[in-house]
């Protein structure tokens, strides 16, 4: 078992599946609601739990919606800081691929600006990071580096913070959507940079080196949260020490389990695929 620090956001989605996306004006009935965490952070964490190791989550969560979230995080051990938080997220999904549409608050109008507990990073062989509450995400990383922690970042898009933080950073997983490319990722001080495209190949750099390992193909039921498992599942690997391609198909294989299933039950089914290997 490893110990996997996640640092970053919490929020509460309210999931609805519907039969098409609404378009501006029309209303439509939801086919089903479903109400649990989510957030980059929070849903890695998930992941690394129900993967069998250690999930530790670093985030903010607090009041009625912060209670709710804990409740059903478990067993992630959480830590808050204060009082704000968690976001409200509005998600639909389309029932015939698993398409979604996300509207969230995110992490806009937070003001987190507390020490992080080094004993926390102590304990962690990898600290997983998403940039959205930068404080945060700046302040476990000093300590990683520090103490020779491996840094993960979810690089999904740009945020100020990510100045500061890129120098920090061992792993760069990048969404297709990111605004640098690799080789100013790299600029950065970042050893290794990995790339998803989705349903295409996820790309990697190191030193020179690059490789690819193709994503496998499944029936979308749900694609939300999809690429917080997969940075999850990476974190996992690289507190395992496997080598980046056997590390990067092994997240592709948890990813794909993550789409295979809804809301409602991947955190289960994950557990069951975990059992079942």
């Amino acid at each position: 078992m490893v110990s996997v620090l996640c640092v970053g956001l919490t929020t509460v989605d309210v999931s609805q599946r519907v039969a098409e996306f609404p378009v501006p004006g029309q209303k439509v009935q939801s086919l089903g609601v479903h109400l649990a965490p989510g957030g980059p952070a929070a849903n890695a964490a998930r992941a690394v739990a129900a993967l069998g190791h250690r999930a530790v989550l670093l985030t903010a969560v607090g009041g009625e919606l912060g209670d709710l979230a804990r409740s059903r995080l478990h067993p992630v051990e959480v830590h808050s800081v204060g009082a704000g938080g968690p976001a409200l997220s509005m998600v639909a999904v389309r029932e015939r691929d698993g398409e979604r549409t996300v509207i969230s608050r995110n992490a806009a109008g937070s003001a987190v600006d507390v020490a992080v507990d080094p004993a926390l990073v102590e304990a962690a062989d990898v600290v997983l990071v998403d940039g959205h509450l930068g404080p945060l995400a700046l302040g476990a990383a000093r300590h990683a580096k520090r103490l020779g922690v491996p840094v993960v970042l979810d690089a999904g898009s740009w945020k100020p913070v990510l100045d500061d933080l890129l120098p920090l950073v061992d792993v760069a997983a990048c969404s297709a959507a990111f605004e640098l490319s690799e080789a100013e990722v790299h600029a950065r001080g970042v050893p290794l940079v990995i790339r998803t495209h989705g349903p295409r190949p996820v790309t990697w750099s190191r030193g020179g080196a690059t490789g690819a390992q193709p994503v496998p193909v499944v029936e979308a039921r749900d694609t939300n949260g999809a690429g917080d498992v997969w940075h999850g599942a990476l974190a996992v690997a690289v507190a395992r020490g496997l080598a980046v391609d056997d590390a990067v198909r092994w997240a592709n294989e948890v990813a794909a389990v993550r789409v295979r299933h809804t809301a409602w039950d991947w955190v289960e089914e994950l557990g069951r695929w975990r059992d079942s290997g």
